[in-house]
């Protein structure tokens, strides 16, 4: 008989359990990010993206939001004109600013750099949401620092 109040040895085991497997499956013991987007309700490639992110493991959130308030959101996020995109992002304290594949966000998030975020600025051909991987112009995932200033996080070679 167990008292009431306590756990009973069933309770804790499974519990132990439950940990246990988390240890030896990083999947398991993993969460699912939170990304938060702002984003034009007609956009199509915003969209797109959000697609690719969920199904790369990340939870999405979607907040259709006005040109102007999106610019403002940019604006107030720390994002420069030279680094926007078409939607902006929130995930565990950092922005995300345009067609970020989910692998630099991973990155980010597991190196946790003092910065505002990554952005690709416009709209680059073949970027995650922008069209066919094996066909993408060449592009930079940029990494803005606190300051506002920017350094090369990834690099994406032409593939066409």
């Amino acid at each position: 008989m167990s008292r009431p109040g306590l756990p009973n040895r069933r309770h804790v085991l499974s519990g132990l359990a439950l940990a246990g497997a988390g240890l030896a499956c990083p999947a398991l013991a993993q969460s699912r990010p939170l990304v938060q987007v702002v984003k034009d309700p007609n956009c199509g490639c915003c969209s797109a993206w959000i697609e690719i992110m969920a199904d790369a493991g990340f939870d999405m959130e979607v907040r259709n939001a006005s040109f102007d308030a999106l610019q403002r959101f940019k604006a107030a996020s720390g994002i420069a004109p030279d680094m926007a995109s078409c939607h902006t992002a929130a995930v565990d304290g950092y922005i995300i600013e345009g067609h970020v594949p989910p692998a630099d966000i991973r990155r980010l998030l597991a190196e946790q750099p003092e910065a505002i975020g990554l952005s690709v600025p416009g709209m680059p051909y073949g970027s995650p949401g922008m069209g066919p991987e094996d066909q993408r112009e060449a592009y930079s995932v940029f990494l803005i620092g606190k300051d506002g200033r920017t350094e090369v996080f990834a690099h994406y070679a032409a593939t066409a």
